[in-house]
């Protein structure tokens, strides 16, 4: 059995200030998932951003039906992130801007979520310089780093979102906020979450509130940790409760 009031610091936030909107990390191409991309365009979907992955990056080239499915929510008032993997800390630093370049290019995105970034001390200068050239390439580039674990509290000057949980839900529900979180607002913490179960959708609102995350992905969808491809990854469709999620954290708050 879980705890019912989550452990960890206590996030006491006004009720107009702790409304939670979605980070979506990425569906599968759109002529895979048209459904799930027609579904981020929905008018008032609580949407604070969503990842544009191609092909693990932009691709080899422009690809017309995920040009289309980003204009479409831009067009939506969805801010578009490119989708770039640091390999923790492994990329080389050329194709890193190259393929920031395409999706400058190709997508007209918005930012970048830099998945798999590095979380220690040693690993902030290379992705400072990342997150300046980033911000150079594209001035107002809204930058998410893809963690999912709670980083070196020195991270959080390269980024506007950490992202400081990813994971399933038998660990998100025994999960505890790092002490220094506190110091900052909800805004700059996002967490995603599978294997939500939907009796326990109101449980892991609460967990996410109480950690002071102002961006969630919750899915039913599990993980397959045999899996070889990324049509077994748990984001690349919607939830099955994805309706009744979105009714509960209501109308968008445009940014």
């Amino acid at each position: 059995m879980s705890h019912l009031i989550p452990t960890g610091p206590r996030r006491d936030v006004p009720a107009t200030a702790a409304r939670l909107g979605f980070g979506v990390p990425g569906y599968a191409h759109p002529l895979v998932a048209p459904t799930e991309w027609a579904e981020l365009a929905r008018p008032g979907a609580p949407l604070h951003w969503a990842v544009l992955d191609v092909a693990r990056g932009p691709g080899a080239r422009r690809d017309p039906h995920c040009l289309t499915a980003a204009a479409r929510l831009r067009a939506a008032g969805v801010r578009v992130l490119g989708h770039l993997d640091l390999r923790c800390g492994t990329r080389p630093f050329g194709e890193l801007i190259s393929d920031a370049n395409h999706f400058l290019d190709w997508y007209r995105v918005d930012g970048f979520c830099l998945d798999r970034c590095p979380v220690d001390r040693p690993g902030l200068p290379d992705v400072r310089r990342t997150a300046t050239t980033l911000r150079a390439l594209l001035g107002g580039a809204y930058l998410v780093l893809g963690q999912g674990v709670h980083p070196h509290e020195g991270y959080m000057e390269l980024a506007d979102q950490l992202v400081t949980f990813r994971g399933p839900w038998a660990d998100y529900r025994w999960s505890q906020a790092a002490e220094w979180t506190a110091g900052y607002p909800p805004e700059r913490f996002c967490h995603q979450v599978h294997g939500v179960p939907r009796r326990h959708l109101e449980e892991a609102l609460r967990i996410a509130r109480w950690q002071g995350a102002g961006t969630v992905y919750f899915t039913d969808r599990m993980a397959r940790p045999e899996g070889r491809t990324r049509a077994e990854s748990p984001w690349e469709a919607l939830p099955g409760y994805w309706d009744e999620i979105v009714s509960r954290l209501g109308p968008r708050v445009m940014e």
